[in-house]
């Protein structure tokens, strides 16, 4: 039988059978899929909060060897990392001979020596009037007293003859003084005078090791002129670390003496433990490679590995250090990537079936990986990681082939 394409009829159900597959195409395109989710697991462990910031370490004990005297400094011979003994010679300064006087200077120094003559013949003339104001009370003593012997005078008038005596012999002995301060500012003003002799030179000053160790870093190598004091050396023992890190005051004021450290990124070698033996009590400003000022203290950790478990690491080497600040053995975790701030509280998207639903919860400490989990979770169950705007309450949800551990 042919069929005639034409008749009413066949059109009819044409356009009927291709309207119902059209829309079971619709549907099953705009049918809610649902969203593929990496998943957490809520667990029980423990649990650890630490302060981690960058640290240095250097020797315990570092000694800095200073110039004692001004003057040229000869090359010195030792080089960082050898080994130098207590007492031994480690740098050798020539004192700076005698400058020439300029002819100004000259006539400045002979108009001091001359104010300094001045000043010396008017003190031996003060010498000498004291000297006779003695000598005259003693007279009058004399007097005084042979008069009171005969009844003509009072024990008062005597008393004061004995004053007068004792007065002026004090006038004398300050007036011997005057001459003796003159004379040496008369003899300091004509040294300034004299010319350094061809080829004088004061006697080297040799500079000795404190203590024995290693030297960590020699200050001035070269032969050149340093004014006293200057710093030429530092010498400590290298093997005798310790490790300074500097924290956040905000941090700091939550650490305590004894708190537990561990010391990494040294080196290829495994972590090293330490524990805190000083929070300095004293702040300061350092501004951070983004420009903003920050109000840091320092950390004193000692390592309590031995020397031999991180021998590679030397005097002022940079290393991590993250101080422990709270710790628990048994709490309930939950991972930090999937928590999220909702109408102000924590909460995460909890996964039942296949289904996403919205579970506030109370966090307590978080390490940047783990939370305590207070309220609103229970062990082995499970929540949505990394959660997008795609995730509501109620959404479908289809867990990736490959999960992430989260733990």
């Amino acid at each position: 039988m042919k069929i005639n394409r034409f008749n009413p009829k066949f059109r009819k159900l044409f356009w009927i059978a291709a309207t119902l597959a059209l829309a079971v195409l619709l549907v099953f395109a705009f049918r809610p899929r649902p969203v593929l989710v990496d998943i957490g697991e809520i667990t029980r462990g423990p649990l650890t909060v630490a302060v981690r910031d960058e640290a240095r370490t250097r020797a315990r004990n570092v000694y800095v060897v200073s110039a004692p005297v001004s003057g040229r400094l000869l090359r010195v011979g030792n080089r960082a990392g050898e080994r130098v003994e207590a007492g031994a010679v480690i740098a050798i300064i020539q004192p700076a001979p005698a400058t020439f006087v300029d002819e100004r200077s000259r006539q400045e120094i002979q108009a001091g020596v001359r104010s300094a003559e001045a000043a010396l013949a008017l003190a031996r003339a003060e010498l000498e009037a004291a000297e006779a104001r003695l000598a005259h009370a003693r007279l009058e003593a004399g007097r005084t007293e042979t008069l009171f012997a005969a009844s003509v005078v009072s024990q008062s008038a005597l008393d004061r003859a004995r004053l007068e005596v004792l007065t002026a012999a004090a006038a004398v002995g300050n007036a011997r003084a005057g001459v003796g301060v003159r004379q040496a500012g008369l003899e300091a003003a004509r040294v300034r005078l004299n010319e350094p002799a061809a080829g004088s030179s004061a006697r080297s000053v040799r500079i000795r090791a404190p203590v024995g160790g290693r030297v960590l870093r020699v200050l001035q190598e070269s032969e050149s002129v340093i004014g006293q004091g200057a710093p030429v050396m530092e010498i400590g023992d290298p093997g005798d670390l310790e490790v300074v890190a500097e924290l956040l005051s905000s941090d700091a004021a939550r650490i305590s003496a004894g708190a537990a450290a561990v010391i990494d990124a040294w080196g290829d070698g495994p972590a090293v433990r330490g524990r805190v033996r000083q929070v300095e009590p004293y702040g300061f400003l350092k501004v951070s490679a983004l420009g903003v000022e920050e109000q840091r203290v320092n950390v004193i950790i000692d390592p309590v590995a031995p020397p031999a478990a991180w021998s590679a690491v030397g005097h002022g080497y940079r290393v991590e250090a993250a101080v422990t600040v709270w710790r628990a053995e048994a709490v309930l975790r939950t991972p930090v990537s999937a928590l999220f701030r909702h109408q102000g509280q924590w909460a995460v998207f909890k996964v039942e079936g296949n289904r996403a639903h919205l579970q506030r919860v109370g966090i307590g400490h978080n390490n940047g990986e783990l939370a305590e989990v207070r309220a609103g979770l229970m062990p082995g169950e499970r929540v949505v990681l990394h959660p997008g705007q795609s995730i509501a309450d109620g959404v479908a949800v289809r867990i990736r082939t490959s999960m992430p551990n989260g733990q």
